[in-house]
């Protein structure tokens, strides 16, 4: 057992002062220094510097680690013209980063503070990385495949990474199923995917309405799409609509990332089917897709949470980051409530999402903490000035052992 008495504990947007914490793997009580050393007095007492907080540790639902090796190879701009920089230097970017480059990544994001994070996997060429991290891991293993003279051999494919991500035995480390977009995967494959997902409880992530360009493929078969799928694919229209879409979904709660360019009608029926948005902020502006309108996904009742998307489309995976470009981005809302807000869905709103017991300074929660040197006596901004000045984390731990 371990008892620290930070100066402040904020969880995730609620600010206590006074109070210690007792944790092991879990958190198991919250109170007076002096009522936890009674409950506990054989606890290790963890020494905090004079102006310290404790919060949750913070969690990435969406990164791309196999695309870590980018840096300025892609082209940014235009969502297309990204995509065509990705066709023609996949095989450079994904042989370029080898297990130490995605170890790189994952290190970075841990010195960030990430406790948790979700990894997109289109090939596994990640899994050892993944499995060998320090953080928490959802492995999402990606479905693609628009083709349905291909969907055995894909399906197979998929199946094969999917087994052998499930033979990762380690605490922490789960499974997941990620269907790449409306526009790039056949009914069929969804369909098979998805069903295997409710079957076996597997977590489900999907990329949606991300673009300009495929809001009008989905809708017109049109656009800018178009001269990519005819010569890439030679395919005249897309695979499904956003309608057959979300209905593939309705009896699978979905992490859908992006959802920059969705209508209210497919918001309220995104909120229905109880799904929840995953919002990259850095990547939307990279790729020129816009940004996202919180207050609808707000008002349509659409639960939101942050991600960085991966390096393919980002300059860092770093959600403090992440966080504080959305202040700016989203310049019309009130500054403190979406602070917290921000906060909030980088920590408890994204373990709700995930279905994992963390993102909360809270008894009975998993003990992923961040001790931060906040320098100075915190005020009633804190959650504001924590976004804005990138504090050092002095200590992280994650089901409450020290990790660095």
């Amino acid at each position: 057992m371990k008892i620290i008495t930070p100066e402040t504990i904020l969880s995730p947007a609620q600010q206590l002062s006074g109070m210690s914490i007792a944790f092991d793997t879990h958190i198991r009580a919250i109170g007076p220094l002096h009522e936890l050393l009674e409950q506990f007095p054989e606890a290790e007492f963890i020494e905090t510097p004079l102006h310290s907080m404790v919060m949750p540790g913070l969690i990435n639902p969406h990164v791309h680690l196999e695309f870590s090796g980018n840096k300025s190879t892609l082209k940014y701009g235009s969502f297309v013209e990204w995509l065509y920089s990705v066709i023609e230097h996949r095989e450079d970017i994904i042989q370029g980063c080898d297990q130490q480059c995605m170890a790189k990544a994952c290190d970075d994001m841990l010195r960030s503070g990430i406790t948790t994070f979700g990894a997109v996997s289109s090939y596994a060429m990640d899994l050892e990385t993944a499995a060998n991290a320090k953080q928490k891991v959802i492995f999402f293993n990606e479905v693609i495949g628009s083709q349905a003279t291909m969907a055995d051999t894909l399906y197979d494919d998929f199946m094969s990474r999917l087994e052998a991500s499930k033979q990762v035995q380690r605490e922490g480390f789960q499974a997941g199923i990620a269907i790449h977009s409306p526009y790039s995967v056949h009914p069929a494959l969804i369909k098979r995917a998805l069903a295997h997902a409710k079957v076996h409880n597997l977590v489900t992530s999907a990329h949606y309405m991300e673009s300009p360009a495929e809001k009008e493929w989905l809708e017109n078969n049109s656009g800018e799409f178009e001269p990519f799928f005819k010569e890439f694919l030679k395919q005249d229209y897309s695979v499904n609509t956003s309608k057959e879409f979300l209905e593939l979904f309705k009896e699978k709660p979905t992490l859908m990332t992006h959802v920059v360019q969705a209508n209210d009608e497919e918001l309220k029926q995104l909120s229905k089917d109880g799904h929840s948005v995953i919002h990259c902020p850095i990547s939307n502006r990279l790729l020129g897709n816009g940004a996202i309108d919180l207050e609808r996904l707000d008002a349509n009742s659409v639960p939101w949470v942050m991600g960085t998307d991966g390096l393919s489309s980002n300059y860092a995976l770093d959600l403090f980051e992440e966080m504080k470009i959305a202040l700016f981005m989203h310049a019309d809302a009130d500054l403190m409530p979406l602070a917290k807000e921000l906060l909030a869905s980088a920590t408890s709103k994204s373990a709700q999402a995930l279905g994992l017991n963390t993102g909360e300074i809270a008894v009975g929660k998993e003990a992923d903490l961040l001790v931060i040197d906040l320098e100075t006596t915190p005020n009633e901004q804190l959650p504001l000035h924590l976004l804005l000045h990138g504090y050092n984390i002095k200590k992280i731990y994650i089901n409450g052992n020290e990790v660095s």
